[in-house]
């Protein structure tokens, strides 16, 4: 096996899965433009998969100590929905802007770098990293605070895995993730709308659960720019503004960080950002949304729709702060 030419060990893996570690990163890494299946061929596809997911899942949750997520089966939306209707003030206030925008960035090369309470901080190249982990499939409901909504299916890696390579130590409560901070290409950021780089911050709790996912493509093909490559991150039960892009920091702390949107509006904006029907923002009631590219509004559910599997890490807090 060719393992000699990683940088990192993997912890917590037994060398009698190495076969099967290998053949995986070798799959993940021969994808061409090719062998991406088309847009509505994968659609159909994933609504199967899904379902054969719901099936194996309980087999699966026994074997591994992180149980597999509930499986989404709402239509997602098309590929030129994803694209085209973004949040992404380091571009632009204007969502439709930011697609055209955010092709001034430049994405390569791209290195993350993990710090803090931690055994084995690193930093690493993003086409090393990718290297590492089988990429996964997943689909993704997508809530903003604003009353929009999307279905998204990515293709990444579960965050856990990132974390077991950095190895947290006893002191690490927190963590805080820093995106990139270039405002001679992302020309939002000339502007003193937020105090740049973009952070945001989860519970270690919270990002080792199996449905916290680091985003590197969508529909099979590389991230798009306006879309948060080349690495996001995908917190479903939580609201967009909790799932940074263009990630260029993971940061272990002991104390609960300051986010971005804290610092500028904290009565709007509190830490957890858990979607709550029955709290309203501010400036938009949370109570139903617009899936974007439907004309009738729908309800929005408690943690986004996936209160069975996250509703637990919130037990004994006053519901009203999960916001």
């Amino acid at each position: 096996m060719r393992f000699a030419n990683w940088s990192l060990a993997l912890p917590g893996v037994n060398e009698h899965d190495y076969p099967l570690i290998e053949a995986q990163r070798t799959m993940s890494t021969r994808l061409t433009e090719n062998d991406v299946t088309p847009e509505p061929l994968y659609r159909e596809r994933r609504l199967f998969i899904v379902s054969a997911a719901a099936a194996l899942g309980a087999s699966w949750a026994g074997r591994n100590a992180i149980a597999a997520p509930s499986p989404v089966v709402d239509k997602p939306n098309t590929l030129e929905e994803i694209s085209s209707y973004n949040n992404y003030y380091e571009f632009s206030t204007n969502k439709e802007a930011v697609r055209v925008l955010a092709q001034a960035l430049s994405t390569s090369p791209w290195n993350l770098t993990v710090e803090g309470e931690v055994a084995k901080p690193f930093t690493i190249g993003v086409e090393d990293l990718l290297k590492r982990f089988f990429i996964e499939e997943r689909i993704c409901r997508l809530r903003c605070v604003e009353g929009w909504s999307m279905v998204i299916p990515w293709n990444g890696f579960p965050l856990h895995k990132l974390i077991d390579l950095a190895q947290p130590t006893g002191q690490a409560k927190y963590i805080e993730f820093v995106s990139l901070l270039r405002p001679k290409e992302m020309i939002g950021q000339r502007q003193s709308s937020l105090d740049w780089p973009y952070r945001e911050a989860l519970r270690l709790d919270e990002a080792r659960h199996p449905l916290a996912f680091m985003a590197t493509g969508l529909y099979g093909q590389t991230l798009p720019k306006q879309n948060g490559a080349p690495l996001r991150l995908v917190v479903p039960w939580k609201y967009g503004f909790k799932q940074p892009k263009a990630i260029t920091h993971i940061r272990f702390l002991r104390d609960i960080p300051k986010t971005s949107w804290q610092q500028i509006a904290p009565t709007e904006y509190g830490f957890y950002g858990n979607v709550n029907p029955d709290v309203a923002h501010p400036r938009w009631s949370q109570r139903r949304e617009n899936r974007i590219g439907e004309l009738r509004k729908r309800p929005t559910l408690p943690f986004n729709g996936y209160a069975q599997d996250v509703a637990h890490l919130y037990a004994g807090l006053d519901p009203k702060l999960l916001f």
